[in-house]
């Protein structure tokens, strides 16, 4: 039987209520898979507690605490709110802030809160030294030019299932961000499809995530279905395919960038 390469998926969504039915079982399914590692994304003040509190009961899960976009519209104390936020941050588990960041796709919440709302993420990530997940769809201006003006030399992070351009991505970089790719990279009629591959051909593999954004975004061949962190070898397998290198060499590369970027512990890894 062949090994199977060291995967890590760096942003799923195990407490969405897609999983109710098999939680355990979606687990299971990717620790068969060759996934060693998962990161556990909370989205609004009570998903981030419960992502905690399910990554507590992982040896091999960490958590990401933070309040999208989308949602910080019903934050009704936002003193409140980020201080039980930060509180969180004090546990072991937690090993990111976000996602945060910038969604004028959908435009649940308005603009200039949003904005507000990811300054004082980026603000708490430099202050509690973890990195940053950033989300940006249709934002790039206005993403780039608030990091610019908060990030100074203290905050890393990383761009969070990239779909933004050539220069987008180049800026990224040049700031000190990691990119990290999704079940997009194997869509074969996205719009945009393309050049997201052209990007991961140009990103540097030390500065390479990979994710899935599950319950989102599934990877071909299981497009139309629930997406798993299972799936995230459909993601290393192209990344691999379009860098011209092994998938085991791949995978362990960007294992390497999490471990780095999270401050992940290694020990016990195979």
């Amino acid at each position: 039987m062949p090994t199977l390469p060291i995967l890590i998926d760096t942003h799923c969504h195990l407490t969405m209520s897609q999983y109710d039915p098999d939680r355990s079982g979606v687990i299971q399914r990717a620790r068969d898979a060759g996934v060693t590692r998962m990161i556990t994304i909370g989205t609004d003040l009570e998903d981030s507690q419960r992502a905690v509190a399910l990554a507590e009961g992982h040896d091999f899960m960490s958590a990401a605490v933070g309040i999208h976009p989308h949602d910080v519209r019903e934050i009704k104390d936002p003193e409140a709110a980020y201080q039980a936020l930060k509180s969180l941050t004090s546990n072991s588990k937690v090993v990111a802030l976000g996602e945060t960041g910038l969604d004028y796709h959908y435009m649940h919440s308005p603009a200039p809160l949003q904005q507000e709302h990811f300054r004082i993420m980026i603000r708490m990530a430099k202050a509690c030294g973890l990195p940053l997940i950033i989300h940006t769809r249709e934002a790039k201006e206005d993403t780039l030019k608030i990091l610019r003006e908060e990030m100074g030399d203290r905050l890393r992070g990383v761009f969070h299932c990239f779909s933004g351009d050539m220069e987008m991505a180049e800026t990224a970089l040049a700031m000190g961000f990691y990119l990290s790719f999704s079940g997009v990279v194997t869509f074969q009629n996205a719009q945009n499809a393309k050049t997201i591959l052209e990007i991961v051909k140009a990103v540097p593999l030390d500065r390479i995530l990979i994710e899935t954004d599950a319950p989102f975004l599934t990877p071909h061949p299981h497009r139309g279905k629930r997406n798993e962190p299972a799936y995230v070898r459909y993601v290393a397998e192209k990344v691999a395919e379009v860098k011209g290198l092994s998938i085991e060499e791949t995978a362990r590369a960007i294992f390497v960038n999490a471990a780095t970027l999270f401050n992940l512990n290694l020990e016990n890894t195979p």
